[in-house]
């Protein structure tokens, strides 16, 4: 501004300084006479000449000074304009015009400014919004990477959008590397059956559909028993804001061991429906005998009464194995457990056995007691589990041979292990890791003798679940099987305690 000032003051003073000299330059080259004549015209025109000069002058200084006030009060809007002050407004000045500039600047700035404070609420809101959105994008990737069950979501073109880690260990891919990529070509051919259900379900625009899928032979997925695992998959649409499906979310949950606790209860249901209804048909059958007076003589009543006698306590003993294994593994069993010296409750089943086994001409060799053999165990339920393997050990070994049952500390392990050996028929390797099994009984021994099919599952559950132990077996065809279980030594419990 003070440029301007400057500038204008020396272009009148060059303005001013130019019509003098163009004046007095006249006067010099008109010549004398022209001078006077010159003279004579200044005296009489002179004053009209000055007075032009001079308006002339004055008009343009002061077309200047408009010229510079203009300048000044654009520049003065252009600065602030600049000004992050939105809120400021441009003062009026002199100048119609330039207050008519001004108002009109100010009306905008003021518009503008709204919408610019309208558009800053919408961009934190969006910001908001966005944050709400990532965090509920984390949660959700929070919740899905820590579900057991397999989740696969796609998009509407059927891509790879996200998996947890079961998923990808199901369907063998590495989720990281497998993003937006086609779920056909992440899965093997012998599962393509799930993505023709994805596929189809979201072709379907079905809101949700179940189905079961069986995975056929792998090495992965087999059970123990080498059987194929099975899922129960749900596929449900995802919809966006017009109600169009965008995309699928599956879920895989594995139903394998439901399913084989399920045929479980049903054999149970069915073994136990076959094992009550044998004495339950014998004790009718021969009480309706009596009843119908087919017994004439006492020697004959006295064998039908044996007979129901007998099955009316095979009945008893199959029950209470059954309520004992119930009890057993819903916990509602009491349990007494006591130090007690397993030499000794040896001794006393040995005792019971004895009569048993001379009947079969079966030789019971039992070796020399060991003094330090005591555990923490409940004393009936230990000598139940000497009883069942001693007994089935005579059972199912021929006349003429032996059962020999020993007794092992292992210090080192703190453990006392218990082995009755037999030189019975023996079991085949195929059957022997269901020996333990309820109602399991060996196809090939079923003739040697009868049997509920409970009494070793019931030495499972009381070694195993109730006392901490481990059971365990070693069987030949022909030469004859070791039945055993292991318990801790009461001293290490103690020191445990």
């Amino acid at each position: 501004m003070r440029a301007g000032r400057n500038l204008y003051a020396i272009v009148t003073g060059i303005v001013l300084s130019c019509l003098i000299i163009w004046g007095f330059s006249v006067w010099q080259d008109s010549g004398a006479e022209e001078g006077w004549q010159f003279a004579n015209l200044m005296q009489r025109w002179g004053s009209v000449v000055l007075v032009c000069f001079v308006v002339a002058a004055v008009g343009v200084i002061w077309l200047g000074w408009c010229w510079l006030r203009l300048t000044g009060a654009i520049t003065s809007m252009a600065k602030h304009l600049r000004q992050e002050d939105r809120t400021a407004h441009i003062k009026p000045g002199s100048n119609a015009v330039v207050n008519v500039l001004s108002e009109a600047i100010n009306e905008h700035v003021e518009s503008y400014a709204h919408r610019i404070a309208q558009l800053e609420e919408q961009i934190e809101d969006l910001k908001v919004q966005i944050q709400l959105s990532q965090r509920q994008g984390k949660n959700t990737e929070a919740i899905i990477y820590s579900i057991r069950d397999a989740v696969i979501v796609v998009d509407e073109f059927d891509k790879l959008l996200m998996a947890n880690e079961a998923a990808g260990r199901l369907f063998n891919f590495d989720f990281a590397g497998s993003r937006h990529k086609p779920i056909g070509e992440l899965v093997d051919q012998d599962k393509s059956e799930f993505v023709d259900i994805l596929r189809h379900s979201r072709q379907s625009k079905a809101r949700a559909t179940k189905k079961e899928i069986e995975f056929l032979k792998d090495a992965v997925l087999k059970t123990p028993y080498g059987e194929p695992k099975t899922y129960d998959c749900i596929i449900s649409c995802v919809y966006d804001q017009s109600q169009q499906v965008c995309g699928a979310v599956a879920v895989l949950h594995d139903i394998t061991r439901e399913k084989q606790i399920q045929q479980m209860k049903n054999d149970f249901v069915s073994h136990v429906s076959h094992e009550l209804k044998t004495p339950l048909a014998s004790v009718t059958a021969y009480s309706e005998m009596l009843a119908d007076g087919e017994a004439n003589d006492e020697q004959t009543i006295k064998e039908f009464c044996s007979v129901i006698q007998s099955q009316a306590k095979r009945l008893n003993r199959l029950i209470e194995d059954i309520l004992n294994i119930s009890r057993i593994e819903s916990g509602l069993i009491k349990v007494e457990k006591k130090p007690v010296s397993l030499t000794i409750l040896i001794e006393e089943q040995l005792q019971m056995m004895k009569s048993y086994a001379e009947e079969k001409n079966i030789e019971i060799i039992r070796q020399k007691p060991i003094v330090f053999d005591q555990v923490n165990a409940d004393r009936d339920m230990i000598s139940q589990v000497i009883v069942n393997l001693l007994s089935n050990a005579v059972k199912y070994t021929p006349a003429g041979g032996s059962v020999k049952i020993e007794t092992e500390v292992d210090e080192t392990a703190s453990l006392v292990r218990v082995s009755v050996t037999d030189t019975g028929v023996g079991i085949p390797e195929d059957e022997v890791e269901h020996v333990f099994d309820k109602f399991y009984r060996v196809g090939a021994n079923k003739k040697q003798a009868k049997g509920t099919g409970l009494g070793l599952n019931l030495v499972k559950q009381i070694i195993e679940k109730v006392h901490d132990g481990r059971v365990f077996i070693r069987s030949k065809v022909g030469v004859g099987s070791t039945f055993g279980f292991e318990l801790p030594l009461a001293m290490r419990e103690a020191v445990q305690a």
